[in-house]
């Protein structure tokens, strides 16, 4: 049985839920409530016929004085199946009517509540068994317990599956004739939820750490990767970054080869943006090349560490210029101008979906020369038909083509590479010209956290300046606009001066990793403090402290359970991180707090490292950390600093912590000094340190033998 079904309620009417695999319009008709929302999601929906409610009590008073079912609809801005719902449904005089009259219609944007989005794509799944995804919309009772759901639905009957006028019919007459049947229905499966949810991490005595979980979860993985294209699984794919930075990390020969593969296929497919930088969201396809256009600031930070890994690792070029490329796209399109970074870029632009980013041989023919065009043919595998058409729009695109490479790019010959780079330099001329597509422009403290320390991370291994500046930046940014001080409260979203008064897991927990990385880069002890502030917050907020883990949200009215993350998806689980975080600042600060909690986190999870470690990248890089005893570099001095930095960052160990003698350092770090009045670098193991040496060439040897030592 699917560890998730635990219950498939009457309710569903024998109803197939359409999983997606989310079209601007024109706005007509007078504005709705959603008006006035600061999110661009709820914005792209305020003028449809909808009645639509933000969420909040406003909303739960109305469904509870009228008695009626409340339909939660969640997606996010830029996703292409909320679009196509939008367009067909909620745009729709008649569905909007219907549903005016009989329900509660509340829209969420799944980035603002991610703890509200969790709850209820969860009770999905449990119902289903399958993964879902968005537009996600759910039915509630008064009191929001979900009672049946589903993704997009067309809005009339196809193909044997129901449209969603069926569908609300449907319910109407179920909730008018069975009411009291379905809320006690309603009300068992939420308890069976969290009687589930709540023994899915209690400890078990016979479990521990250990290293033959480690070595069995590489097998389990590689087993799972597509062996032509890489990536896990032969369907659509998903750029899980997680799962093949431990890969990468884990030194065992047949895993690194994989996950270099991968990063080698990726970085040819139409994934990879070749025109602008960065990835878009996924692909429909096994090989990479016809994605959804969608390009969201959580990849492009979790792609800029794999590609830095993998450069390191390898030594690739193509590999550090990804990575170039993806810090490009960023800090020019998705930068606020006071240096916090924007969610996301939408996939369609004038109201079609890869507009912007595709083109047609008739296009090309006009910006490349009768050679330049023969040889983009080839390379790209461009057809006059074309490679893309957008089979959920009823008046799509014609002949549009995806860049995507035939061959991989890194076996190009240097003529051919110049070749594509003098192509690519036209495209990206003439693609400056047209209409982009939108900016989700609201700005996330967890995403914000994972740029800070990609870009950080990148700055210092690449040595830009610029990069560690947009990182310091950004940090700034949002210390200044999302940190209440006083409060010790981190918000989660700020827009155009407002800002939410939600916590959230992620936000806390990926900022101080971001916080943690930009330490790391500069060792200001400012940042230190702020990351051990906001492992305290954390710690204080969404630890589980009987059991171990953390919850993704804080306590609150309006949720109907409280869950923690079982398994990394798009950002990994607030658990995850939070293991392996607090583990590196219990060795930074001998702080036993971090350390019990790290660990009683890690055992609370081991169950399902060991049922699904393809989903728990984040969690087995923790439990290697957990393993050993990581190596610290510790600097000592500011003469110098940066060119030890610098050299220290070009050598691959992926547990290795950087701090400095200053600041909330253990003592032992804090005792050692700088020799000769230049940054001294030492390297310990426990309190056991070897010579130490202040030149970057004498820490250039040093790190070279104890790598060699370590193998």
């Amino acid at each position: 049985m699917h560890p998730f079904r635990l219950f498939f309620p009457f309710i569903l009417l024998g109803f197939p839920l359409i999983s997606p695999l989310g079209a601007d319009q024109d706005d007509v008709g007078k504005p709705n409530r959603l008006a006035g929302e600061k999110s661009p999601y709820l914005l792209q929906h305020a003028r449809n016929p909808v009645d639509w409610y933000p969420w909040g009590e406003e909303a739960f008073a109305k469904a509870e004085k009228e008695n009626k079912l409340i339909l939660l609809s969640i997606g996010y801005s830029t996703c292409h199946w909320c679009h196509v719902m939008e367009r067909e449904s909620f745009e729709n005089k008649e569905i909007a009517a219907y549903l005016n009259e009989h329900f509660v219609a509340i829209k969420l944007d799944r980035e603002e509540r991610p703890d509200v989005d969790q709850i209820y794509l969860t009770a999905y799944q449990a119902m289903t068994g399958e993964a879902g995804g968005w537009p996600l919309n759910m039915f509630l009772t008064p009191k929001l317990k979900p009672l049946t759901g589903g993704t997009y639905f067309p809005p009339t009957d196809r193909d044997g599956s129901p449209g969603f006028a069926t569908v609300l019919k449907q319910l109407q007459g179920v909730w008018k004739t069975r009411r009291e049947e379905i809320i006690e229905q309603a009300d068992t499966m939420n308890e069976q939820m969290a009687d589930y949810f709540s023994g899915l991490h209690a400890p078990q005595s016979d479990s521990k750490p250990s290293a033959e979980l480690l070595d069995q979860a590489i097998p389990d993985i590689l087993s799972q990767i597509d062996p032509v294209w890489g990536g896990l699984g032969t369907g659509m794919k998903f750029p899980q970054a997680d799962i093949l930075r431990f890969l990468i990390q884990s030194g065992n020969e047949e895993a690194v080869a994989a996950a270099l593969k991968t990063c080698r296929q990726m970085r040819n497919g139409g994934i990879h943006d070749h025109v602008g930088g960065g990835f878009h969201r996924y692909t429909v396809d096994r090989e990479w090349k016809t994605p959804h256009f969608e390009k969201m600031l959580y990849d492009q930070a979790q792609l800029m560490e794999l590609y830095l890994d993998a450069w390191l690792q390898s030594g690739e070029e193509g590999f550090r210029e990804v990575v170039e490329g993806i810090a490009a796209y960023v800090l020019r399109d998705l930068t606020h101008p006071q240096g916090g970074f924007f969610c996301a870029q939408d996939a369609q632009s004038e109201g079609k979906e890869g507009k912007y980013f595709c083109w047609t041989l008739s296009e090309l023919e006009k910006l490349l020369t009768k050679d330049e065009l023969a040889f983009a043919q080839k390379a790209f595998d461009l057809t006059a038909e074309g490679n893309f058409l957008d089979q959920s729009d009823p008046d799509p695109l014609p002949n549009q083509n995806v860049l995507s490479f035939q061959n991989l790019r890194s076996e190009l010959g240097e003529k051919e590479e110049k070749e594509v780079r003098t192509i690519l330099t036209k495209l990206a001329e003439a693609r400056s010209k047209r209409v982009p597509p939108a900016t989700d422009d609201k700005i996330l403290a967890s995403w914000n956290g994972l740029m800070i320390g990609a870009m950080a991370r990148a700055g210092i291994i690449l040595n830009k300046p610029d990069y560690l500046a947009a990182a310091r930046k950004a940090h700034t940014f949002i210390k200044g606009k999302l940190w209440d001080d006083k409060a010790k409260r981190l918000a989660h979203r700020w827009r155009e001066g407002d800002r939410d008064e939600t916590a959230q897991a992620q936000s806390y927990l990926l900022m101080l990793r971001g916080t943690r990385k930009l330490y790391e880069a500069g060792l200001d002890p400012r940042d230190l403090d702020f990351a051990l502030v906001l492992a305290d917050c954390s710690l204080d907020l969404f630890y589980d402290h009987p059991v171990g883990g953390f919850f993704e949200a804080e306590k609150r009215a309006d949720l109907v359970l409280r869950l923690k993350g079982r398994l990394d998806e798009a950002l990994p689980t607030a658990s995850a991180v939070a293991a392996r975080e607090l583990a590196l600042l219990a060795e930074i600060t001998e702080n036993e707090r971090y350390r019990k909690a790290s660990a009683a986190t890690l055992k609370s999870y081991l169950p399902l490292i060991k049922e699904s470690p393809a989903g728990m990248g984040q969690m087995l890089r923790a439990l290697r950390l957990s393993l050993q005893k990581p190596p610290r570099l510790v600097l000592a001095g500011e003469k110098g600093r940066t060119e030890m930095l610098l050299t220290t960052a070009a050598h691959f160990d992926p547990d290795r912590i950087i701090l400095g003698n200053k600041g909330k350092v253990s003592p032992f770090s804090a005792g050692l000094e700088a020799v000769e009045g230049r940054t001294t670098a030492y390297y310990c193991v426990g309190q056991t340190c070897q010579l130490p040496v202040n030149t970057p060439e004498d820490l250039n040897a040093l790190l070279k033998r104890m790598k060699e030592e370590s193998r």
